[in-house]
C-alpha cells in the first residue's frame, strides 16, 4: 500500500478523525457547566479547592495517559489505543448521574482523564500522521478547532438542558450517546495511520535513535525550545481550569443562570475552537513562534479583564479575547513538538509534551483552589493571568522557530544516545 501523506489525498480517513476529535470534545464540554454547580448546589460542597479535585484527578490521570499513550501509539498502533478510550468512557455518564457524593464524581474524572488522554492524543497524532510536514500546522489547527468547538457545543447544550430539565440526570444522557457512536465509528471505520509515519521516517534518520527514557529527558528539559513549549503548555491550563471551576461559580455568584453561564464558557471555546482553523494555518505561513508569543500574552489579557468588567454582555466578550489567546497558542505549541520530534519517536514527544501540559490541570486546579480558598475567587484570576504573561516571557526568551522552511531550529545530526542539547 502506498502511504502519501497529505490532507486531500487522505480526506476520508482524516473527515473520520475531525468526528472523532470533536466527539472528545462534546464527552470533556458536557461536565464544564454543570458539573461545578452540581457539586455546591446538589452534593453541598462549599469549598473551590474540594470542588478543583476532580479537574486535579482528571488533569493528573490524563497527564500520565499522554505520556505512555504515545509510547503504546509507537508500539501497538493509533487505533487500538483509541479504541481502549473509548472503552474507558462508558461508565461515565452512568456514575454522573448516579454519584451519592463529591467522591464519586472525582472517581468519573479519574475515568475521562484516561479516555481523553488516549483518545484525543491519537486523534491528533493520526492527523499529522496523514497531514505531512508541509499542512502539519494546518491538520494540528483543525484537530483542536473541532476538538474544542465540541467542548465549546458540549458546554452550552449540557447548561441549555440543566436549565430546562435540572442537573441530572438529563445533561448526561447525550454524553452516553456520544461516547456510544463515536466507539462504534472508531471500531468499524477508523484505520491505522502508524505506517504513514513510518513511511515519512524512511531514509530520515537524524535523530531517530532516541529511547524512551532519552525523548522525555529532551522534551522535558534537555532542549531549550523543547522546554520552553512545555512549561507554556502547563501553564496555559491554568486558564482553562479557571474557566472550568471557577467561572461557573464566579458568573453564578454574580447573579448569572446556569443558561447564560454555559453561553459565556461556550463562547470561550467556541472563539477559541473555530480561531484554531485560521492560526494553524497561519503558522504553517509566517512560523510558529509569532502566534505562540502572542497568544500568551492575549489569554492572559482576556482573564484579567474579566475581573475589571461586570455584566453577561461584557463577560462574553472577555470569554472571546481569552479564546482568542488560546486559539492562537494552543495548536501552534502542538506543532511545535511535530516539527521538532523526528517521525519515528514524534507519538512519543507529543505525549512527553501533553504530559506536562495537561498535568497542568492539576496543578492549576490546586493553585487556583488554594488561592480562591484562602484569599478570594478575584485573586485566582490575578494569579492565572500573571502566571500566563510570566510565562510568555519565557517564551519569549527561549523559543526557537521551527517551522520546516523558516525556523531557525534544528535537531542534532547524528543520533547521540547521550545526547539531549538543543542543537
Amino acid at each position: 500500500m502506498n502511504y502519501t501523506q497529505g490532507i486531500r489525498r487522505n480526506w476520508r480517513q482524516f473527515a473520520l478523525q475531525l468526528f472523532v476529535v470533536f466527539a472528545v470534545g462534546l464527552t470533556i464540554g458536557s461536565e464544564r457547566t454543570v458539573v461545578p454547580v452540581l457539586g455546591r448546589d446538589v452534593l453541598g460542597v462549599e469549598s473551590l479547592l474540594v470542588i478543583g479535585s476532580f479537574v486535579v484527578s482528571f488533569g493528573f490521570v490524563k497527564a500520565i495517559l499522554n505520556l505512555y499513550g504515545g509510547k503504546w501509539a509507537e508500539e501497538f498502533g493509533r487505533r487500538r489505543v483509541l479504541i481502549a478510550g473509548w472503552l474507558v468512557a462508558l461508565p461515565i455518564p452512568f456514575v454522573l448521574i448516579y454519584a451519592p457524593n463529591w467522591w464519586w464524581i472525582t472517581g468519573a474524572n479519574v475515568l475521562l482523564g484516561v479516555n481523553q488522554g488516549l483518545t484525543w492524543s491519537m486523534s491528533v497524532n493520526a492527523k499529522i500522521d496523514l497531514a505531512g510536514s508541509e499542512a502539519r500546522g494546518l491538520a494540528v489547527g483543525l484537530d483542536e478547532a473541532f476538538g474544542y468547538g465540541g467542548v465549546a457545543v458540549g458546554s452550552w447544550v449540557t447548561g441549555v438542558v440543566a436549565a430546562r430539565y435540572g442537573l441530572r440526570p438529563e445533561p448526561f444522557y447525550g454524553l452516553l450517546g456520544v461516547v456510544i457512536l463515536a466507539g462504534l465509528v472508531s471500531v468499524l471505520f477508523v484505520e491505522e495511520t502508524l505506517p504513514y509515519a513510518r513511511a515519512e521516517s524512511d531514509g530520515n534518520e537524524t535523530d531517530a535513535d532516541l529511547s524512551f527514557s532519552e525523548v522525555v529527558k529532551r522534551a522535558t528539559y534537555g532542549d531549550q525550545t523543547l522546554f520552553a513549549a512545555a512549561q507554556a503548555g502547563s501553564v496555559e491550563k491554568f486558564v482553562d481550569v479557571l474557566v472550568w471551576i471557577a467561572f461557573p461559580l464566579y458568573l453564578s455568584a454574580s447573579g448569572l443562570g446556569v443558561a447564560h453561564i454555559g453561553l459565556v464558557v461556550g463562547v470561550y471555546g467556541g472563539v477559541w475552537g473555530v480561531l484554531q482553523l485560521w492560526t494553524g494555518r497561519l503558522a504553517d505561513k509566517i512560523g510558529r513562534r509569532p502566534p505562540v508569543v502572542a497568544g500568551m500574552f492575549v489569554a492572559g489579557a482576556g482573564v484579567l479583564a474579566t475581573t475589571l468588567v461586570s455584566g453577561f454582555s461584557s463577560w462574553v466578550v472577555t470569554a472571546g479575547v481569552t479564546g482568542v489567546g488560546m486559539a492562537l497558542l494552543y495548536p501552534n505549541l502542538i506543532t511545535v513538538i511535530g516539527d521538532a520530534a523526528h517521525p519515528s519517536w514524534r507519538a512519543t514527544g507529543l505525549g512527553v509534551y501533553r504530559m506536562w501540559r495537561d498535568a497542568g490541570y492539576g496543578f492549576g486546579a490546586v493553585v487556583i483552589g488554594i488561592t480562591a480558598d484562602v484569599f478570594s475567587i478575584h485573586d485566582a484570576f490575578y494569579v492565572t493571568a500573571y502566571a500566563m504573561f510570566i510565562s510568555g516571557v519565557i517564551v519569549l526568551v527561549s523559543m526557537r522557530e521551527t517551522h520546516p522552511t523558516l525556523g531557525e531550529y534544528e535537531r542534532p545530526r547524528t543520533a547521540e544516545r547521550n545526547s539531549v542539547s538543543d542543537e
